[in-house]
């Protein structure tokens, strides 16, 4: 069931959605988080699927954030909120409800949120792009008690980490962290088969995306070796490799659909490790709503620790040391994601579905 309603209010929102269940048989007892999603036109479709996908894991109430604020005086001074609301098969297994607001409205979307947001459930936030510095200091991102965004979607993805570790709160993640999930997991069960010494690690991928960042900083912090990043044409992350004193443990995925995990003395093992979809991604992250301690600790190491080469060039920086060519890398990253404007970000945006 589709209801659309023009220069309206969140009361009035709140009665069309109790009719629309009564209508269509539902009820919201099932819903366990109310899910807001602060996106633009160009990125609300993407978004909505998306999140309509995970509700069939998560059934919840999706409050889609659109701002309208207008580009001329006369627009920003017009303050009206259009609302149209989801219910039934159309939202999934809960109910979506897209929020325009335009004009001043803009600036106080969480005066609209607060009243629509479920009573006693958890509030996620998700910025699919254009994330604040500070997701925990928006005035909608401290309505929640995790805050996701997406890095790979920013004009500079690796220089939107040191951002996102200089206003870390607890409840932060990006969805970066989310797809490097597989490979940590398939990286720890391939050592608790071998009590080995790890002695280094070499981490390879596409230059732009920060979880192979990501993936080496926490084997940097697990691990306790130093981490080489290698930079390849992708697709994502292709392969990690681990030193040992026995030889080299290798997980490689060329293709982005499978991988192969090769160790001493043992036959090589096909292993899944396809790259998933930004659904699978955003259910993952809705199982657990605590803080997420490690991502915090990965996300917090600069990304100096990490000695870059490419295509087999190894780069040294200041006094001669790779690190210094790293940290130079970083800083030049970052000071590039405090100047991105939106029209680069959603040209950016496009980079999601090549992530991982």
């Amino acid at each position: 069931m589709k209801i659309d309603l023009t220069n309206t209010t969140s009361s009035r929102i709140n009665a069309a959605l109790m009719d629309a269940r009564r209508a269509s048989g539902s009820t919201a007892a099932g819903m366990v988080l109310t899910l807001v999603i602060v996106t633009d036109e160009g990125s609300a479709y993407d978004a909505l699927k998306a999140a309509n996908d995970a509700s069939r894991e998560h059934p919840s109430r999706t409050l889609a954030v659109i701002k309208r604020a207008g580009r001329s005086p006369r627009a920003r001074a017009e303050t009206r909120l259009d609302a149209e609301i989801l219910v039934g098969s159309d939202a999934g297994s809960g109910e979506t409800v897209v929020l325009r607001m335009h004009g001043e409205l803009a600036s106080h979307a969480q005066s609209v949120v607060l009243p629509l947001l479920l009573p006693d459930a958890p509030v996620v936030v998700w910025w699919p792009d254009n994330a604040p510095l500070n997701p925990a200091q928006d005035p909608l991102g401290a309505l929640a008690q995790r805050r996701i965004t997406d890095a790979v979607t920013a004009e500079s993805p690796v220089g939107q980490l040191a951002q996102r570790a200089s206003g870390y709160t607890p409840g932060d993640t990006d969805l970066a962290w989310t797809r490097i999930t597989g490979w940590r997991s398939m990286l720890a069960a391939a050592l608790d088969q071998r009590d080995v010494a790890i002695t280094a690690a070499v981490v390879e991928g596409e230059s732009y995306n920060p979880s192979v960042e990501l993936l080496g900083l926490w084997l940097h912090n697990r691990l306790r070796v130093p981490v080489e990043r290698v930079v390849t044409g992708g697709p994502g992350i292709t392969s990690v490799t681990l030193r040992t004193k026995d030889g080299d443990i290798v997980l490689d995925r060329p293709d982005g659909l499978l991988g192969t995990l090769s160790m001493p003395g043992a036959p090589d093992r096909m292993v899944a490790l396809k790259r998933r979809d930004t659904a699978e991604l955003i259910a993952e992250e809705l199982r657990r709503l605590d803080p997420d301690d490690i991502y915090a600790t990965a996300v917090r190491t600069p990304v100096d620790r990490l000695r870059e080469r490419i295509a087999g060039v190894e780069h040294a920086g200041p006094g001669g040391t790779v690190e210094g060519h790293a940290a130079e890398h970083a800083v030049a990253e970052h000071a590039v994601g405090e100047q991105e404007t939106p029209a680069a970000t959603k040209k950016a945006a496009a980079r999601r579905k090549n992530a991982q």
